[in-house]
């Protein structure tokens, strides 16, 4: 019987034959024959697979989740005054609408096998802004469906996030404006109302129940004007979004100062309204609106700061910024004085959306020796 740690003959034999070839001299030149590992080359080789593409490669802070919620916590403050000014029914329309557009984005990722990408913030402000474009009266399931139909065919059908045309919240806003004409127009009066006198020209009591026109369809279909206050602090009827401009100004003066939006979009597309509106009302001030109100007034400002600036459907160019804006301007004057709607920030940013490849194609910078070959060619 052998012991288990009894080494072999066999064994003991190869052992001593190894150790006595590498003690020999042979093999002490073989050895020191072999090349040398160098160490510099774990600092030139990775285990991952290095990703070439085109410049720029610079890297910042800056990410997609950030960029989300940081626009996410701007609308904070339009979000809080509508459920100020409306009540439970402004807060329920908002939940719904973002707790629809992220299952929606959660069932599109597992069906379409391309990631979870919840998280990212994308669902949650696409939700979001279809909310402040509705009334607070509308009803659950429409709002549940718009942000469905936002999140499957406004964004997941092009690709996902960064390949969408049109803007999503825009997109599910025409949807529901084609699908619901009469509950998608029914205003709801807000409960602060009986202290202004836009109110007062509607009724004498302070009830929630109480519908109105907002003040561009009162303006365009009855002549008659609203006071700048209740512009600027919401207290007026419309959607949850764009009643208060000190809301949606305060949110969007965040963004243009962390780079978020290009201040070139909406200072273009304020300042063509202004001008536009302004020389009508100048030539006929008893026909046309002022250009203070039709500033203030129904969704520009929730449009120009939150909508018009997204990333994705906005031209990358400064002289395509430029044309983008003004290009808006004159579709929504146009559209709201001599137009069958009183408003037209949704139709002016859509149309316009489609047009950004083109903006970006045109208004390409040239590169190193474009001109001179193209002297040639010519």
């Amino acid at each position: 019987m052998t012991e288990k740690n009894q080494i072999p003959e066999e064994k003991k034999e190869g052992t001593a034959a190894e150790a006595v070839t590498e003690n020999t001299p042979a093999a002490a030149e073989s050895e020191a024959a072999k090349p040398k590992k160098d160490p510099r080359n774990r600092l030139f080789r990775s285990d991952r697979m290095t990703i070439v593409a085109p410049a720029p490669h610079a890297k910042g802070r800056n990410s997609v989740p950030r960029i989300m919620y940081t626009v996410i916590a701007a609308l904070l403050p339009a979000a809080v005054m509508s459920i100020l000014l409306f009540g439970t029914k402004a807060m329920v329309t908002l939940m719904v609408a973002v707790f629809a557009a992220m299952v929606a984005e959660f069932a599109c990722n597992k069906i379409m096998k391309t990631g979870i990408t919840v998280d990212d913030g994308s669902a949650i402000l696409t939700g979001l802004l279809l909310a402040l474009t509705l009334p607070p009266t509308f009803p659950i399931a429409g709002t549940a469906l718009g942000a469905v139909v936002v999140i499957v065919f406004g964004k997941q059908v092009f690709g996902g996030l960064g390949a969408n045309i049109f803007n999503p919240a825009l997109l599910g806003r025409a949807f529901l404006q084609a699908s619901f004409p009469v509950k998608i127009t029914t205003w709801t009066l807000p409960a602060l109302g009986g202290s202004n006198a836009y109110y007062d020209l509607v009724t004498s009591k302070a009830v929630d129940t109480v519908t109105g026109a907002t003040p561009l369809g009162l303006m365009k279909f009855e002549g008659i004007g609203t006071h700048l206050k209740p512009l600027l602090f919401g207290n007026i009827g419309g959607c949850l979004g764009e009643t208060s401009a000190i809301a949606i100004l305060i949110g969007g003066l965040v963004l243009v100062i962390l780079k978020y939006a290009d201040w070139r979009i909406p200072l273009s597309y304020i300042g063509t309204v202004f001008l536009f509106s302004g020389a009508l009302w100048l030539i006929d001030p008893a026909a046309y609106p002022d250009p203070l109100f039709m500033i203030l007034s129904g969704g520009l400002m929730l449009g120009a700061f939150f909508m018009a600036t997204d990333m994705v459907t906005s031209p990358v160019t400064p002289a395509g910024t430029w044309i983008y804006g003004i290009g808006m301007g004159v579709i929504l004057v146009v559209i709201r004085i001599w137009g069958g709607l009183p408003e037209g920030v949704m139709y002016s940013i859509l149309f316009m959306n489609g047009l950004v490849p083109l903006l970006n194609r045109w208004t390409r910078p040239k590169y190193f020796g474009e001109i001179q070959e193209e002297k040639k060619k010519s």
